[in-house]
């Protein structure tokens, strides 16, 4: 078992039950990287291995979505030596606030807590390029959606977990009626 893997567990960040993940979809397993992050020697341990996978990277800024990736990123980016801003919704759509920006050319790497489909980083990959930065990476501590690339760039991350996903419609918890947890930070 990988040192991220075993941390998560000793954290008990891996969760069962039955859960509304922020993408819409169920699962009977979630990952609650909060439960590691909470602890700085921990956070600082994940972004130093995150770094690593970067380090033949010129990179000048990490960005990471509020809220789970808020402190990763910046742990990442104090590991890289560069700068960390986030992305926060305003109505429904990941926007930079609080005077942030990006240069147009910065090398931005993109720092996730975990990854299920994509569709936040994708999202935040959209936003950097809005602003004329170049994606050179897209990390996360937990991908359990297998995801490899976005839009053809590629994602490098700590941890693969294959664990099921539903459609509320196709759930088996749900027709078991097993009550719900909607414990993301989205929705």
């Amino acid at each position: 078992m990988n040192e991220a893997l075993e941390l998560l567990y000793k954290r008990k960040a891996i969760m069962k039950g039955h859960f509304l993940l922020s993408s819409g979809l169920h699962s009977d397993t979630y990952v609650q990287c909060a439960l590691v992050s909470q602890y700085p020697e921990d956070n600082a341990f994940l972004a130093s291995k995150i770094a690593e996978l970067f380090s033949d990277k010129d990179i000048n800024l990490v960005v990471g979505p509020a809220i789970g990736g808020i402190t990763i990123a910046y742990e990442t980016a104090r590991a890289l030596g560069v700068r960390s801003i986030f992305a926060e919704r305003e109505s429904g759509i990941l926007t930079f606030r609080r005077g942030f920006t990006i240069s147009e050319g910065e090398n931005v790497l993109i720092v996730e807590d975990v990854i299920t489909t994509a569709g936040t980083v994708r999202e935040l990959k959209d936003l950097v390029l809005s602003w004329r930065g170049n994606v050179v990476g897209i990390s996360s501590i937990v991908n359990r959606g297998n995801i490899s690339e976005v839009d053809g760039i590629p994602v490098s991350s700590l941890v693969y977990v294959s664990l099921s996903t539903y459609t509320p419609e196709e759930c088996p918890l749900c027709k078991d009626n097993l009550p719900i947890v909607k414990p993301g930070s989205r929705r």
